[in-house]
């Protein structure tokens, strides 16, 4: 009886919640992907219809492929640098505390915010040769990565802080005093040891980076003429700025759905399987 007390006191209404927040709406939007709607009382089946627009046009096959050559260099290029920065904060150097204070601090600024900031920061030195961020498609792609890093860098670094910290000292200088090299130490002993915090920083990088939206829609709202839109943003454009396509935009949301629980499912399996 006190398990059921306790349960409908503390359980039930988190289930509640979860299911009127996450699991119906999931679940509607499902159907709606199905449907030619304009709201979700005028919904009228049309089978795969809206799927067979979905991969038909070519908009949103250019914003997969845009987000995934994004994702891949901001996965490598957040993570390794994350790496380097707590690897050089672990050697006692002074002033350390606020390095990674520092260091941080670019992950609470909000996505937008940050979009608009580098976008006045990247014009602003591209202004003097007669281009602008908009001007190629290149500059929007290297300013999105570089945004992603002054942000996620921070965050990484504290998590591959804390995987540094939890090695123990006894087996590096075990191994240091066997003539292991540096590059060594760090191959067989260090590395092998902070796999926990390669699959957390890998799967918090993959699934932001494929999910970005904010960022994407501040920096460059897809320009020049949609290169650099990545899907989130393909799928809002989609589902509000083009009347009569919500069931469309809707099936494009269900399709990057499983593509990110697809991928971050598949990392997760892959880098899991390292860990010491």
């Amino acid at each position: 009886m006190t398990k059921v007390k306790n349960f409908c006191i503390f359980l039930l209404p988190t289930l509640i919640c979860f299911f009127i927040a996450f699991i119906l709406p999931f679940f509607m939007g499902l159907f709606l992907s199905f449907t030619d709607f304009r709201t979700v009382t005028d919904a009228t089946f049309v089978g795969l219809k809206n799927y067979k627009e979905v991969f038909s046009g070519g908009e949103f096959l250019s914003s997969l492929w845009f987000t995934v050559k994004f994702t891949v260099v901001s996965v490598i290029s957040v993570n390794l640098l994350a790496f380097l920065l707590a690897l050089g904060l672990t050697r006692g150097i002074k002033g350390t505390n606020l390095f990674r204070t520092v260091f941080f601090m670019p992950n609470l600024i909000g996505g937008i915010v940050l979009g608009y900031i580098w976008q006045l920061i990247i014009n602003g030195i591209l202004y003097p040769y007669g281009q602008t961020l908009l001007s190629s498609a290149n500059y929007g792609f290297l300013g999105l990565v570089v945004l992603m890093n002054w942000q996620m860098i921070g965050y990484m670094m504290v998590i591959y802080i804390a995987g540094l910290q939890s090695v123990p000292e006894d087996i590096i200088e075990a191994a240091h005093i066997d003539g292991a090299s540096g590059w060594m130490r760090l191959k067989k002993i260090i590395f092998p040891q902070i796999m926990p915090s390669v699959t957390i920083c890998t799967f918090l990088t993959l699934t932001n980076s494929f999910k970005l939206f904010d960022q994407n829609y501040a920096l460059t709202d897809g320009g020049p003429s949609g290169k650099t839109k990545m899907l989130a943003l393909d799928i809002y454009k989609t589902f509000y700025n083009k009347v009569g396509s919500e069931g469309v935009g809707q099936a494009k949301a269900v399709v990057f759905f499983i593509i990110v629980a697809v991928i971050a499912l598949l990392q997760l399996y892959l880098t899991r399987d390292r860990e010491a």
